[in-house]
């Protein structure tokens, strides 16, 4: 009772994850984005798993590895923020009548990936909220597996709902010829996540 709320209000917190989703969802679609979303469900059930048994409070404790894979993620997140300012990158969506970019189905996959395990806050988030809805006294497989399916579930749902808002948006603007300014407020997320996962 305690645990699905609290994990819900905290997926749909707009964070790195779900503004990926709005981006993608506002220029490849939410059929596309949904191969984003196997990436981040990946790293997010990798990361609360590493949680639960105590790898990522280790983690926490050598900032230089956690630095490099930090800065990596935000360097990776502004690289696609500046192409899709220049309309010149993957996700940058043709003129309206051609419809958006076909990109790779592994190129999504590894950009929600990345997203999810470079996020040092989710690590923290795990580290610190997990740990107190195990039982000591019952096996942790089948705890792990419970509360882990619970976790994907939700982040699946407001991954949704983030990537259909976006599609929604997409589509006013279009209606309106802004298809420029689409890529621009895109853009500007994508950088705006880089910039949170760097100095964050």
């Amino acid at each position: 009772m305690v645990f699905i709320p609290t994990f819900f209000f905290v997926s749909v917190t707009p964070g790195m994850c779900m503004t990926l989703a709005l981006s993608l969802g506002m220029t490849v679609g939410v059929r596309r984005t949904l191969w984003m979303m196997v990436g981040e469900l990946v790293g997010v059930g990798l990361v609360a798993c590493l949680a639960v048994v105590g790898v990522a409070a280790v983690m926490l404790q050598y900032p230089q590895l956690f630095q490099l894979l930090k800065y990596g993620g935000g360097l990776y997140l502004a690289w696609l923020g500046i192409q899709l300012w220049r309309s010149k990158g993957k996700l940058a969506l043709n003129p309206v009548d051609a419809g958006p970019r076909h990109i790779p189905a592994r190129t999504l996959i590894s950009q929600g990936f990345i997203t999810a395990i470079a996020n040092p806050k989710g690590w923290a988030f795990f580290v610190a909220l997990l740990p107190p809805f195990i039982d000591n006294q019952a096996p942790l497989a089948g705890q792990l597996l419970m509360l882990v399916s619970i976790i994907l579930s939700l982040e699946f749902i407001c991954l949704l709902l983030y990537a259909s808002g976006g599609r929604t948006l997409s589509r006013v603007l279009q209606q309106k010829g802004k298809v420029k300014l689409m890529n621009r407020i895109a853009g500007s997320l994508m950088l705006g996540v880089a910039l949170w996962l760097a100095v964050g």
